[in-house]
């Protein structure tokens, strides 16, 4: 299952080599400021993609991550305050009276401290890294889709809830973030066939187990231990990946959210060790996929099964 991709995130590039429409009033809504909620999980690529908006919904939406910035600017300075007193108090207990729970205090406040040092930093860093265009499952990222023979960009959740499936099953069923080949007539009936979309990505990520990579078998008194490998095909170029997508409405808000399909790897991915993989589909397909017919699903499965033979080349994640 791919769990994470790098995606592409320059909005104007994107407009300009698919000839698609940002929907900028759908990034508004997902940026839509509000103190008793949580922050949208956003890539910080994603974010920064809007500097230098120029239509007055632009910079509506960049003022709206703003806030949502300077929010976290200040959850995450309390949060400082609080690990390092709490470093301060373990410290001074382990000087008179060592404790486990003092030794334990130092460790959490710690790892604490960091992580919140690290995210304040990001919040302030204006370079972009790689690691910025990276989404997880309930991370957003922008989906291209067909409006009205249209191709459009919206924002949508890397994990899908189809519209009849209640909220929980986010928490129930965890891998819905991937769509199986063999099940897109089963659970994911009431999106193929009718919500297709890609997203464009440059690389993807896969959990492999380290001896299959090797090429062997575990030993009798070896545990199984798994490595996140980066895939990127060769030479570099984008993937459009097939997605699913879909439109909830219930007591939590709106969502729209996606899943990426997946089928048997391909040759490069199957060497090492993995045993499914995502589908890029053809860019001479890609209207035809967006815009599917529901009476001839057939044709769906045609532009999946006609993938490139594209090579990857892979290292472990950092």
């Amino acid at each position: 299952m791919c769990y994470s991709a790098l995606i592409r995130a320059d909005y104007a590039k994107l407009v300009r080599e698919f000839g698609a429409v940002l929907s900028l009033q759908e990034f508004a809504e997902l940026y839509a400021h509000d103190p008793g909620k949580k922050r949208p999980k956003t890539p910080k690529a994603m974010d920064d993609g809007f500097a230098g908006a120029r239509t007055e919904l632009g910079r509506d939406i960049v003022a709206k991550i703003q806030q949502w910035h300077a929010q976290e600017r200040q959850q995450l300075q309390a949060e400082l305050e609080r690990q390092l007193e709490r470093r301060d108090i373990a410290n001074a207990t382990l000087a008179t009276r060592p404790t486990q729970k003092a030794r334990n205090d130092l460790r959490v406040a710690g790892n604490r401290i960091d992580r919140a040092q690290a995210r304040l930093d990001d919040l302030h860093r204006e370079q972009l890294l790689p690691r910025d265009n990276r989404i997880f499952p309930g991370t957003y990222a922008p989906v291209m889709v067909s409006e009205n023979g249209r191709r459009v960009i919206k924002p949508m959740r890397y994990q899908c809830r189809l519209p009849d499936k209640p909220a929980r099953n986010d928490v129930l069923y965890p891998g819905t973030y991937n769509a199986r080949r063999d099940s897109l007539e089963g659970y994911w009936r009431g999106a193929f066939g009718l919500r297709h979309g890609v997203v464009v990505v440059q690389a993807f990520y896969e959990h492999v187990p380290r001896h299959a990579i090797a090429g062997r078998s575990l030993h009798n008194d070896e545990k199984a231990q798994d490595v996140v490998l980066e895939f990127r095909p060769d030479p570099p170029r984008d993937l459009l990946l097939a997605c699913l997508w879909a439109e909830w409405d219930g007591p939590e808000g709106r969502l729209l959210s996606f899943a990426t399909i997946t089928d048997a790897p391909s040759i490069d991915v199957a060497a090492a060790g993995h045993d499914r993989g995502v589908l890029p589909i053809r860019a001479e397909h890609l209207d035809a996929w967006l815009n599917p017919d529901p009476d001839n699903l057939a044709a769906q499965y045609a532009i999946l099964d006609d993938r490139e033979d594209i090579r990857y080349v892979y290292e472990e994640a950092a």
